[in-house]
């Protein structure tokens, strides 16, 4: 009974989707826009997470020098360092270390430098952290010891924009939802409507089998169906273009940026993302139909 059921709810559907194609061609379309914005706003977020993950991982303090540190300022900075439990590694940059790294990352500016009379970039020790030993207190307070410390200029810590960039993507993060969540309703809404509209031209169809004593989930089911597959259909539309968009975007972002961002770290939505998508999209469709398909009382 139950597979005749489904069988009957998924023919009925179908032949109501063929007959209204124009109407659900704009319902689907609807739907793909809805879930597109949504699974746009996802991919940022999963992207700025992954690639937020990785910086901390690579998380480094940028310890820039006084010209005239003297050398027992040096030892002493060094012996810190060495000491500190945060600290995993550690590397000098000459001031001509420093000039070459500037012209190979900026080449647009490198004539610049080569017309001042003297280099004026600093010396700095990159200090790489130990992810187990870097909590945030701990490194704040060893960001401000080391400020303080004989013979530095300057303390530059990545965690600090990395902060930022946290709030930022979790800025973007709650747009997202809201505005998913608006355009989603305006979806279900579309739905119901283009549902109803199939309800009204097989209306007499409807009342002759009620008057024959069928039950309710045989009248309201095929419009359930109807809507969720139109759902469906929507949201495998939103993820084709939303790929499309994402291979068009990642080759543009590459292309600029250069080797400045891992081609790794530049990634699609993961699979269950993907049918989290797939899955709000049948649920649209079912909430849609289901509100059409109270009107068979």
């Amino acid at each position: 009974m139950n597979a005749h059921w489904f069988t009957y709810c998924l023919d009925e559907a179908r032949a109501s989707l063929w007959r209204q194609r124009v109407s659900v061609v704009l319902s689907v379309l609807t739907i793909a826009a809805a879930l597109f914005v949504l699974g746009g706003f996802l991919l940022v977020t999963v992207n700025l997470d992954r690639a937020m993950s990785r910086w901390s991982a690579a998380a480094e303090f940028s310890v820039y020098l006084d010209d005239e540190i003297t050398q027992e300022q040096r030892v002493a900075l060094n012996a810190l360092l060495g000491s500190h439990p945060a600290v995993a590694s550690r590397e000098y940059v000459s001031k001509a270390d420093a000039a070459v790294r500037f012209k190979r990352d900026f080449p647009d500016l490198a004539a610049g430098l080569a017309d001042l009379p003297r280099n004026p970039l600093p010396a700095s020790i990159e200090v790489r952290l130990n992810p187990a030993n870097a909590d945030g207190a701990t490194l704040d307070a060893f960001a401000r010891q080391l400020t303080q410390t004989a013979g530095v200029a300057d303390v530059r810590f990545d965690r600090r924009w990395l902060e930022r960039l946290g709030q930022i993507a979790g800025g973007v993060r709650w747009a997202g939802w809201i505005l998913g969540a608006v355009l989603l309703v305006a979806a279900v809404l579309t739905v119901a409507t283009v549902v109803r509209l199939a309800l009204h031209a097989r209306r007499d169809e409807v009342d002759i089998m009620q008057l024959m004593g069928a039950p309710i989930g045989l009248l309201r089911g095929p419009l359930v169906v109807e809507g969720m597959l139109q759902g469906g259909g929507g949201a495998l539309v939103a993820l084709i273009a939303l790929y499309a968009g994402y291979l068009f975007v990642r080759g543009r972002v590459l292309a600029v940026l250069g080797g400045s961002v891992d081609a790794a770290v530049v990634g699609f939505l993961p699979g269950g993302l993907s049918a989290l998508v797939v899955l709000v999209g049948i649920a649209v469709g079912c909430a849609g139909g289901y509100l059409a398909a109270r009107q068979v009382r």
